[in-house]
């Protein structure tokens, strides 16, 4: 990702936007489309042009889905930062939701690990008709 100060006083292209933000463009516009992103700026043209507002918050919404936060979440989470809105009581309730689920996650991960090592473990990797990992796969070929 450059620099966000490599933005121009007259806003830039959906191209740049999307170097700047490492976000694709059409996920750019589909964010446009569900209102997450506000519609920008057009040139005389017609062209879009997204200026610093923008960008941040295109910036902001990469980083929450990288966190995990599902779009309705971090709809939730902008809106809260808008002037006047912000409540961290708020924030910090979608914050814990989110971690409960992440965690509710990870324990599932942790089962799904056992139970693969211990079928793996069970496979004798030789040419044999039963093969334990393909009965964990298959329930009619385990029963």
């Amino acid at each position: 990702m450059r620099p966000i100060t490599a933005l121009r006083a007259d806003g830039v292209p959906v191209g740049e936007l999307s170097r700047l933000t490492d976000v694709n463009i059409e996920t750019i516009r589909y964010y446009e489309k569900i209102k997450m992103l506000p519609a920008p700026a057009r040139t005389k043209g017609g062209h879009r042009v997204y200026g610093p507002k923008e960008t941040r918050i295109l910036v902001s919404i990469r980083r929450g889905r990288e966190l995990g936060f599902t779009l309705d979440q971090i709809r939730a989470l902008l809106n809260l930062a808008a002037p006047g809105k912000a409540s961290c009581r708020e924030v910090r309730a979608i914050a814990a939701r989110h971690l409960e689920d992440v965690r509710a996650k990870i324990a599932d991960l942790e089962k799904l690990e056992r139970l693969l090592a211990k079928t793996i473990k069970q496979c004798s990797g030789k040419a044999v008709p039963d093969c334990p990992v393909l009965d964990v796969l298959d329930a009619s070929r385990a029963a």
